[in-house]
């Protein structure tokens, strides 16, 4: 992992501000989401067009200002994954006791994934796929409280 520069880290901080105001719109995703589900249309095999319309809301109304930091977070993202040595530092909230609370950035991963689940379907169903999807599974959960990734293991395994 590397570490997020100064200038990032700030742009991180005034994202997290908007996306906390009652500036944003109302379907906005928090920022551990939104760096989650940009990771995902960067990993994507595909140009992702509507990934804005995810982001904050269908027909949302967004700041420039605002859309310039995603974008610039968004170009981070792609070129840390995209060099020789691929790296990302994600977003994760942080639990009073210290810990990452990976979650949220794990759900706005997957939100990538709904826009072609066709093509990431297969992709799991790979070894490598499979290897590189768990790490995200593993801390998915469905409506009833079930973990995703016993499916996961289920279907590949």
């Amino acid at each position: 992992m590397t570490k997020l520069s100064r200038a990032m880290t700030d742009i991180l901080t005034e994202l997290d501000a908007y996306l906390c105001s009652e500036d944003s719109p109302p379907d906005s995703l928090g920022l551990s989401d939104l760096d989650g589900f940009l990771t995902g249309v960067v990993c994507t095999p595909f140009p992702v067009a509507n990934w804005v319309d995810v982001a904050f809301g269908a027909g949302a109304t967004v700041p420039r200002r605002i859309m310039e930091m995603v974008e610039q977070r968004l170009a981070e993202i792609e070129a840390g994954l995209s060099s020789t040595t691929p790296a990302l530092e994600p977003v994760f909230w942080q639990a009073p006791e210290g810990h990452a609370i990976a979650m949220d950035w794990c759900e706005g991963f997957m939100e990538a994934v709904k826009l072609n689940v066709t093509t990431w379907d297969e992709f799991g169903q790979s070894e490598i796929g499979a290897k590189l999807m768990s790490p995200i599974l593993v801390h998915m959960f469905d409506d009833d409280g079930n973990s995703m990734f016993a499916g996961a293991i289920h279907t590949c395994g």
